[in-house]
């Protein structure tokens, strides 16, 4: 709307909705006839066939006075989370299928880098630009808070929740245990012999909650700046899979089985 640009873009693939943040305060909140993991394989039919998506659910949310840079969902308590460029965090909760306003947090010192629930939904994690952590409950209670000596970017829960992968502008990635106690940095074989600045650009650990396409498989994807990326079966995993991918990633995402790795790119 108004040529608005989009900053972030979240899909809750359980329920079908898309939050969709950018410029000017811009929050819509979007839901597709056929966008749940269970209506997928009709709706690629029906697109093959000619046919397309219907627009079921367009609501504007209000409440950010900053562009929205930061959008995720948990589904498990039907709850959406957006931070702006201000800091300002707003919980959403959707209530006889509108989407109001539940809670507001505004630390009022540094951006919102990521965040990111439990796959459980019962806790969530935002780190901020200049190392600051907080974790806190789906009730809205504050876990516990820390500083960490590093610049923050990115931001992954383990499976089972017990631990937090917290990825650094230098390109480095981080395990803490789920109280914030650090564990070991995550070995990245894919970047060995590069010469030169990178970052991490994705992180995504798929969860399981479909299952997986087969016994031992990689279930953490890390990719870097430089086009290499590895695919890992844990954060320790020193057999990991290691690609130079030749292109330029700014995303990475399992699909909804783990069965593929996505990446948004572009040629170098």
């Amino acid at each position: 709307p108004g040529c608005s640009k989009l900053r972030c873009i979240s899909w809750n693939t359980d329920q079908g909705w898309i939050a969709c943040g950018g410029e000017g305060a811009l929050l819509k909140v979007l839901r597709l006839d056929g966008a749940t993991q269970k209506e997928v394989q009709k709706a690629a039919a029906a697109a093959a066939a000619g046919g397309g998506n219907a627009l079921a659910q367009n609501q504007t949310l209000e409440g950010h006075s900053n562009a929205v840079v930061c959008a995720t969902w948990n589904s498990a308590f039907n709850k959406l989370t957006t931070s702006d460029e201000a800091g300002l965090i707003i919980v959403w909760t959707l209530y006889n299928g509108t989407w109001y306003e539940e809670m507001i947090n505004n630390r009022n010192k540094g951006m919102v880098k990521d965040m990111k629930w439990t796959p459980s939904g019962e806790k969530i994690c935002i780190a901020y630009d200049d190392g600051a952590v907080i974790v806190g409950s789906v009730d809205g209670n504050r876990l516990w808070g820390k500083e960490l000596s590093m610049q923050l970017s990115l931001l992954e829960w383990s499976p089972d929740g017990r631990f937090i992968l917290f990825c650094n502008a230098a390109g480095e990635c981080h395990t803490y245990e789920s109280n914030g106690n650090a564990v070991a940095k995550v070995p990245l074989y894919c970047n060995e012999g590069y010469v030169g600045p990178c970052k991490m650009v994705g992180i995504d650990w798929y969860a399981g909650s479909m299952g997986h396409p087969e016994p031992n498989c990689p279930v953490l994807v890390l990719c870097l700046d430089n086009g290499r990326m590895q695919l890992m079966r844990h954060d320790m995993d020193d057999n990991a899979i290691c690609i130079d991918t030749g292109i330029k990633p700014h995303a990475v995402k399992w699909n909804h089985n783990g069965s593929v790795s996505g990446h948004r790119a572009s040629t170098q």
